[in-house]
Protein backbone atom coordinates (compact mmCIF):
# COMPACT_ATOMS: atom_id res chain seq x y z
CA UNK A 1 0.00 0.00 0.00
CA UNK A 2 1.54 3.41 -0.75
CA UNK A 3 0.92 6.01 1.48
CA UNK A 4 -0.98 9.13 0.12
CA UNK A 5 1.00 12.18 0.63
CA UNK A 6 -1.68 15.26 1.05
CA UNK A 7 0.43 18.05 2.88
CA UNK A 8 -1.81 20.82 4.12
CA UNK A 9 -1.90 23.87 6.29
CA UNK A 10 -4.41 25.64 8.26
CA UNK A 11 -3.09 29.33 6.18
CA UNK A 12 -4.00 28.44 3.46
CA UNK A 13 -7.40 26.63 4.16
CA UNK A 14 -8.47 29.39 5.83
CA UNK A 15 -7.44 32.02 2.80
CA UNK A 16 -9.92 29.41 0.09
CA UNK A 17 -12.53 29.62 2.91
CA UNK A 18 -11.67 33.79 2.57
CA UNK A 19 -11.62 33.54 -1.19
CA UNK A 20 -14.46 31.08 -1.67
CA UNK A 21 -17.02 33.26 -3.49
CA UNK A 22 -14.55 35.65 -5.17
CA UNK A 23 -12.89 35.05 -8.61
CA UNK A 24 -8.92 33.66 -8.44
CA UNK A 25 -6.54 34.88 -6.53
CA UNK A 26 -2.57 34.44 -7.46
CA UNK A 27 0.62 34.91 -5.33
CA UNK A 28 4.20 34.87 -6.23
CA UNK A 29 5.08 31.24 -4.57
CA UNK A 30 8.75 30.41 -3.97
CA UNK A 31 10.62 27.20 -2.16
CA UNK A 32 12.09 24.01 -3.12
CA UNK A 33 10.94 20.70 -4.11
CA UNK A 34 10.64 18.03 -2.00
CA UNK A 35 8.64 15.28 -3.81
CA UNK A 36 7.27 15.32 -7.81
CA UNK A 37 3.83 12.95 -8.37
CA UNK A 38 4.61 13.17 -11.93
CA UNK A 39 1.07 10.74 -12.64
CA UNK A 40 -0.99 12.94 -10.69
CA UNK A 41 0.27 16.01 -11.75
CA UNK A 42 1.99 17.32 -8.00
CA UNK A 43 4.73 17.79 -6.32
CA UNK A 44 4.80 19.00 -2.20
CA UNK A 45 7.07 22.28 -2.16
CA UNK A 46 8.50 23.64 0.77
CA UNK A 47 7.60 26.92 0.54
CA UNK A 48 8.76 30.20 1.46
CA UNK A 49 6.33 32.67 3.33
CA UNK A 50 3.83 34.44 1.63
CA UNK A 51 3.14 38.48 3.14
CA UNK A 52 0.14 38.40 3.95
CA UNK A 53 -1.26 34.80 2.68
CA UNK A 54 0.53 32.43 4.42
CA UNK A 55 3.78 31.43 6.41
CA UNK A 56 6.88 29.23 5.07
CA UNK A 57 5.08 25.69 5.21
CA UNK A 58 5.28 22.85 2.88
CA UNK A 59 2.24 21.67 1.29
CA UNK A 60 1.21 19.72 -1.83
CA UNK A 61 -0.13 21.36 -4.92
CA UNK A 62 -1.61 20.13 -8.14
CA UNK A 63 0.06 21.96 -11.29
CA UNK A 64 -1.93 22.90 -13.85
CA UNK A 65 0.20 22.30 -16.75
CA UNK A 66 2.08 18.69 -16.15
CA UNK A 67 4.50 19.28 -18.48
CA UNK A 68 6.33 21.87 -16.13
CA UNK A 69 7.15 19.12 -14.07
CA UNK A 70 9.20 17.41 -16.69
CA UNK A 71 12.42 19.14 -16.26
CA UNK A 72 11.91 19.33 -12.32
CA UNK A 73 13.64 17.50 -9.18
CA UNK A 74 13.38 16.87 -5.75
CA UNK A 75 15.68 19.77 -4.15
CA UNK A 76 15.16 21.78 -7.15
CA UNK A 77 14.55 26.31 -6.27
CA UNK A 78 11.55 27.15 -8.19
CA UNK A 79 9.01 29.91 -8.42
CA UNK A 80 5.23 29.69 -9.55
CA UNK A 81 2.34 31.65 -8.79
CA UNK A 82 -0.04 29.69 -6.32
CA UNK A 83 -4.04 30.43 -7.72
CA UNK A 84 -6.70 30.29 -5.15
CA UNK A 85 -10.04 29.91 -6.57
CA UNK A 86 -13.10 29.19 -4.25
CA UNK A 87 -12.09 26.08 -2.51
CA UNK A 88 -9.45 25.02 -4.84
CA UNK A 89 -5.95 25.71 -5.41
CA UNK A 90 -3.18 24.58 -7.93
CA UNK A 91 0.58 26.08 -9.23
CA UNK A 92 0.81 27.54 -12.51
CA UNK A 93 3.94 28.88 -14.53
CA UNK A 94 6.25 26.46 -12.40
CA UNK A 95 10.02 27.00 -13.53
CA UNK A 96 13.46 26.11 -12.07
CA UNK A 97 15.63 28.90 -10.56
CA UNK A 98 18.37 26.28 -9.46
CA UNK A 99 18.62 22.71 -9.59
CA UNK A 100 19.16 20.54 -7.14
CA UNK A 101 22.76 19.67 -9.32
CA UNK A 102 23.95 23.50 -8.39
CA UNK A 103 22.44 24.03 -4.99
CA UNK A 104 23.26 22.96 -1.11
CA UNK A 105 20.95 20.20 0.23
CA UNK A 106 18.30 21.73 1.80
CA UNK A 107 19.19 22.06 5.86
CA UNK A 108 15.60 20.14 6.73
CA UNK A 109 12.32 19.11 4.64
CA UNK A 110 9.24 17.17 5.98
CA UNK A 111 9.61 13.55 6.71
CA UNK A 112 7.27 11.33 4.43
CA UNK A 113 5.99 8.40 6.35
CA UNK A 114 6.28 5.17 3.86
CA UNK A 115 4.48 1.76 4.10
CA UNK A 116 6.27 -0.82 5.70
CA UNK A 117 7.86 0.90 8.05
CA UNK A 118 7.58 -0.54 11.77
CA UNK A 119 6.38 2.34 14.27
CA UNK A 120 8.72 2.84 17.00
CA UNK A 121 6.86 1.77 20.50
CA UNK A 122 6.33 5.39 21.61
CA UNK A 123 4.81 6.15 25.23
CA UNK A 124 1.62 8.23 26.28
CA UNK A 125 -0.46 8.74 28.63
CA UNK A 126 -4.36 8.32 28.10
CA UNK A 127 -7.31 9.71 28.84
CA UNK A 128 -7.41 7.82 32.52
CA UNK A 129 -3.78 8.92 33.72
CA UNK A 130 -2.87 5.59 32.47
CA UNK A 131 0.65 4.91 30.35
CA UNK A 132 0.20 3.23 27.29
CA UNK A 133 2.62 2.62 24.11
CA UNK A 134 1.94 1.68 20.85
CA UNK A 135 3.31 -1.97 21.22
CA UNK A 136 0.08 -3.13 23.28
CA UNK A 137 -1.83 -2.60 20.07
CA UNK A 138 -0.02 -5.68 18.53
CA UNK A 139 -2.59 -7.93 17.07
CA UNK A 140 -5.00 -5.41 15.94
CA UNK A 141 -5.26 -2.35 13.19
CA UNK A 142 -4.39 0.80 15.22
CA UNK A 143 -6.20 3.89 13.25
CA UNK A 144 -3.87 7.18 14.57
CA UNK A 145 -4.62 11.05 14.27
CA UNK A 146 -3.50 13.87 15.63
CA UNK A 147 -5.47 16.85 17.08
CA UNK A 148 -5.50 19.19 19.79
CA UNK A 149 -8.82 20.13 22.10
CA UNK A 150 -8.40 23.43 21.62
CA UNK A 151 -8.21 24.04 17.84
CA UNK A 152 -10.50 26.74 16.26
CA UNK A 153 -10.38 25.90 13.08
CA UNK A 154 -13.76 23.78 11.64
CA UNK A 155 -11.82 21.65 8.97
CA UNK A 156 -8.93 21.01 10.73
CA UNK A 157 -8.93 19.38 14.58
CA UNK A 158 -13.10 19.15 15.00
CA UNK A 159 -13.72 18.19 11.03
CA UNK A 160 -10.93 14.82 12.31
CA UNK A 161 -12.27 14.24 14.95
CA UNK A 162 -15.92 14.11 13.74
CA UNK A 163 -14.80 11.67 11.01
CA UNK A 164 -13.00 9.26 13.65
CA UNK A 165 -15.81 9.32 15.45
CA UNK A 166 -17.73 7.93 12.96
CA UNK A 167 -15.16 5.52 11.65
CA UNK A 168 -15.51 4.21 15.38
CA UNK A 169 -18.93 4.01 14.69
CA UNK A 170 -18.42 2.12 11.59
CA UNK A 171 -16.17 -0.35 13.30
CA UNK A 172 -18.12 -1.23 16.19
CA UNK A 173 -21.07 -1.95 14.26
CA UNK A 174 -19.22 -4.54 12.50
CA UNK A 175 -18.58 -7.90 14.44
CA UNK A 176 -15.46 -9.15 12.21
CA UNK A 177 -14.03 -5.53 13.04
CA UNK A 178 -14.71 -4.69 16.12
CA UNK A 179 -12.38 -6.75 18.56
CA UNK A 180 -9.83 -6.20 15.68
CA UNK A 181 -9.43 -2.59 15.87
CA UNK A 182 -8.50 0.44 18.16
CA UNK A 183 -8.60 3.64 17.54
CA UNK A 184 -5.98 6.69 19.30
CA UNK A 185 -6.20 10.22 18.83
CA UNK A 186 -2.76 12.18 20.11
CA UNK A 187 -2.71 15.53 21.27
CA UNK A 188 0.57 17.21 20.22
CA UNK A 189 -0.22 20.31 23.34
CA UNK A 190 1.00 18.76 25.81
CA UNK A 191 0.64 21.94 27.86
CA UNK A 192 -3.04 22.00 27.85
CA UNK A 193 -4.43 18.31 26.83
CA UNK A 194 -3.60 17.19 30.51
CA UNK A 195 -5.61 13.31 30.71
CA UNK A 196 -8.36 15.37 32.39
CA UNK A 197 -8.88 17.71 29.54
CA UNK A 198 -9.09 14.88 26.95
CA UNK A 199 -11.62 12.93 29.14
CA UNK A 200 -13.74 15.54 28.60
CA UNK A 201 -13.23 16.51 25.14
CA UNK A 202 -13.70 12.66 24.86
CA UNK A 203 -16.90 12.90 26.22
CA UNK A 204 -18.02 15.26 23.66
CA UNK A 205 -17.51 12.89 21.14
CA UNK A 206 -19.98 9.77 22.37
CA UNK A 207 -17.84 8.90 25.21
CA UNK A 208 -20.68 8.42 28.05
CA UNK A 209 -21.37 5.26 26.22
CA UNK A 210 -20.19 2.11 27.95
CA UNK A 211 -16.80 0.73 26.84
CA UNK A 212 -16.19 3.91 24.82
CA UNK A 213 -12.63 4.18 25.64
CA UNK A 214 -11.84 0.37 25.21
CA UNK A 215 -11.81 1.29 21.79
CA UNK A 216 -10.84 5.05 21.43
CA UNK A 217 -8.33 6.47 23.12
CA UNK A 218 -7.41 10.20 23.48
CA UNK A 219 -4.21 9.87 24.72
CA UNK A 220 -0.97 12.50 25.12
CA UNK A 221 3.33 12.07 24.89
CA UNK A 222 5.48 13.70 26.99
CA UNK A 223 6.42 16.88 25.90
CA UNK A 224 10.17 15.64 25.13
CA UNK A 225 8.69 12.86 23.02
CA UNK A 226 6.34 15.10 21.07
CA UNK A 227 8.77 16.04 18.27
CA UNK A 228 10.13 12.45 17.83
CA UNK A 229 5.93 11.29 17.43
CA UNK A 230 5.14 14.00 15.08
CA UNK A 231 8.37 13.11 12.74
CA UNK A 232 7.65 9.74 12.14
CA UNK A 233 3.82 10.73 11.15
CA UNK A 234 5.29 13.81 8.80
CA UNK A 235 3.27 15.92 10.81
CA UNK A 236 4.34 19.20 11.87
CA UNK A 237 2.94 22.31 14.55
CA UNK A 238 4.36 25.86 15.17
CA UNK A 239 3.03 28.04 18.38
CA UNK A 240 1.54 31.24 15.94
CA UNK A 241 0.31 33.77 18.61
CA UNK A 242 -0.65 31.58 20.99
CA UNK A 243 -2.46 29.04 18.12
CA UNK A 244 -0.74 26.22 17.26
CA UNK A 245 -0.70 26.05 13.48
CA UNK A 246 -0.56 22.71 11.61
CA UNK A 247 -0.82 20.23 9.48
CA UNK A 248 -2.66 16.70 9.70
CA UNK A 249 -1.89 13.39 9.92
CA UNK A 250 -3.45 10.16 9.48
CA UNK A 251 -2.07 6.32 9.78
CA UNK A 252 -3.32 2.99 9.97
CA UNK A 253 -1.04 0.88 11.48
CA UNK A 254 -1.08 -3.17 11.00
CA UNK A 255 -1.29 -5.76 13.62
CA UNK A 256 2.53 -6.05 12.86
CA UNK A 257 3.24 -2.45 14.20
CA UNK A 258 4.56 -1.37 10.89
CA UNK A 259 2.74 1.63 8.79
CA UNK A 260 -0.12 0.21 6.31
CA UNK A 261 -1.02 3.35 5.20
CA UNK A 262 -1.02 7.01 5.98
CA UNK A 263 -3.27 10.35 5.00
CA UNK A 264 -1.79 13.84 5.22
CA UNK A 265 -4.59 15.96 4.89
CA UNK A 266 -8.75 15.81 5.44
CA UNK A 267 -9.48 14.62 2.31
CA UNK A 268 -10.31 11.16 3.65
CA UNK A 269 -13.71 9.53 4.52
CA UNK A 270 -14.59 7.32 7.23
CA UNK A 271 -15.51 4.67 4.77
CA UNK A 272 -11.79 4.97 3.29
CA UNK A 273 -10.20 4.15 6.62
CA UNK A 274 -12.54 1.67 7.33
CA UNK A 275 -11.34 -0.46 4.42
CA UNK A 276 -7.41 0.39 5.29
CA UNK A 277 -8.04 -1.09 8.35
CA UNK A 278 -10.02 -3.97 7.08
CA UNK A 279 -6.84 -4.41 4.45
CA UNK A 280 -4.42 -4.15 7.06
CA UNK A 281 -5.82 -7.45 8.98
CA UNK A 282 -5.96 -9.45 6.13
CA UNK A 283 -2.26 -11.43 6.01
CA UNK A 284 0.26 -9.35 3.86
CA UNK A 285 2.48 -10.90 0.93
Amino acid sequence: MIARIVLCAVALSLAMVGFACTSAQRYHLTGKVVTIDRADSAMVVNGDAIPGFMGAMAMAYKVKTSGELDSLSPGDTISADVVVQGADYWLEGVRATQHAGTAATPASTPRLPSSGEEVPDFQLTNQNHRPISFKQYRGKALLVTFIYTRCPFPDYCPRITGQFAEVNRQLQADPTLSGKTHLLSISFDPAYDTPKVLRAYGVTWGARQPSFFDHWEFAVPPAAELEAIANFFGFTYTHDGGVLTHSLSTAVIGPDGKLFSWYHGNDWQPSDLVKQAAAALQPQG
